[in-house]
């Protein structure tokens, strides 16, 4: 199986939700969802973030959408007006968690190829 950055087969989104991170993945295609569903776990997410995020990582599934909705707790140095990071809203998290390698069957991987 290849290992390839997630955003090979997902695109996300994120913002800030006080002193957390909210950051929404999304499959590229219909039959990638129930694949991040199994591999993109709160702890998987979490491992990826950890010097990021200092606490829990909770993980909601939205499968009307194809996608997965993270938080990330502890992970903005205390909210956007008040942190001294210079992300304070969390819009880059989206795309650190999109950085993270993974397994993908072929099959899947040829869903979302372009020639």
């Amino acid at each position: 199986m290849p290992v390839v950055k997630l955003l090979k087969i997902a695109h996300g989104r994120s913002g800030d939700k006080g002193n957390g991170s909210n950051v929404g993945i999304i499959a590229r295609h219909p039959e990638i969802y129930p694949f991040l569903k199994e591999k993109l776990t709160s702890e998987a997410v979490k491992e990826h973030m950890k010097n990021v995020c200092k606490g829990k990582v909770e993980r909601y599934e939205l499968p009307n959408i194809g996608a997965l909705n993270f938080i990330l707790y502890e992970s903005l140095g205390g909210g956007g007006t008040v942190s001294l990071k210079l992300d304070a809203q969390g819009k880059t998290h989206a795309s650190q968690v999109l950085r993270m390698d993974i397994d993908v069957p072929e099959e899947l991987l040829k869903l979302v190829e372009t020639n």
